[in-house]
């Protein structure tokens, strides 16, 4: 919408851009006894790619001569989900709710940790309305499981499978990723009050 300001100008602004209107952007979001509504969570993970471990998306094998190294079984894309989730929640990350110094996670199932925490954000009051994730590696390629992924991510979500979408990148021959050396996950997450 353009409005003439009082000194002349015609230039647009978005509502809320405006330095005399007190209500701001933030007015704009939907919200429930002051509360916003909606949130977004952004996660990254990256783990070294090593001989002798499973290659884990989800908690779907992916057929590979090397695995993720991690703490836990390496899950990638579970950490990258766990951290959008926590995020979005704000209930910090999956380092402080599963620390890589404790004994009692070495080698454990990261999408049970993911049920961990998306139970804690249901505690919170919030689920997720979408997940969208990128992995980012050379070798193997995602697209042949990326339904399984997709159905295992919306199950522990309690998301309709069309609410979670997983795409494979390559990093273009580009460092530690691109050399085949580690994998790398991104994952954004809306939440909404429920």
């Amino acid at each position: 919408m353009y409005r003439r300001r009082r000194d002349g100008g015609g230039i647009p602004r978005a509502r809320g851009q405006c330095p005399r209107n007190r209500r701001g952007a933030e007015a704009a979001l939907p919200r429930s006894a002051g509360r916003p509504m909606i949130r977004v969570g952004l996660g990254w993970d990256l783990h070294r790619l090593i001989p002798g471990r499973r290659f884990l998306l989800a908690g779907v094998e992916l057929p590979s001569d090397r695995g993720e190294a991690g703490h836990s079984d390496g899950d990638v894309l579970a950490h990258a989900v766990t951290d959008a989730l926590l995020g979005a929640a704000g209930l910090g990350d999956i380092g402080e709710l599963f620390p890589p110094q404790d004994p009692a996670w070495k080698d454990a199932d990261s999408l049970e940790l993911l049920k961990t925490a998306y139970g804690k954000v249901k505690a919170r009051g919030w689920r997720p309305v979408n997940l969208d994730c990128v992995v980012i590696c050379e070798t193997p390629r995602i697209l042949p499981y990326r339904e399984p992924i997709r159905i295992a991510l919306a199950a522990v979500l309690e998301l309709p499978r069309e609410a979670v979408l997983v795409k494979g990148k390559t990093n273009e021959g580009l460092g530690p990723v691109g050399e085949a050396g580690a994998v790398e996950a991104l994952a954004v997450c809306l939440l909404e009050r429920a």
